[in-house]
């Protein structure tokens, strides 16, 4: 038996029975649920930098991770997927993104 205590996908337990596997589930609470996106949060982004290192594919599956993970905390503080973006959208265009690669090195006065 393997014990996870974790955070999965929705779909993860009616995988788990369709290869003839048995799982015990609970719905977590909201405090509880915020409590382990944050898990979650964490857990995807060491996979992440961990697979950046390895290849391109793999990196970009674990930003789709990561991508899922926000846009369920998007959720959690009652801000929708298209707010998010409005949100970045704005962000950017008062104080630019990262795609000039911009390193500041230092500032004086």
């Amino acid at each position: 038996m393997a014990v996870y205590n974790k955070l999965v996908r929705d779909r993860i337990p009616d995988i788990i029975r369709e290869n003839g596997q048995a799982c015990r589930t609970r719905i977590l609470t909201e405090p509880e649920y915020k409590q382990e996106l944050h898990k979650k949060l964490h857990e995807e982004l060491r996979e992440y930098l961990d697979a950046s290192v390895q290849d391109d594919r793999h990196a970009v599956e674990e930003l789709a991770d990561l991508l899922e993970v926000i846009q369920a905390l998007a959720g959690v503080h009652h801000c929708s997927v298209q707010e998010l973006e409005a949100v970045r959208e704005e962000k950017a265009a008062e104080r630019g993104g990262f795609k000039a690669k911009v390193y500041l090195m230092e500032t004086t006065g």
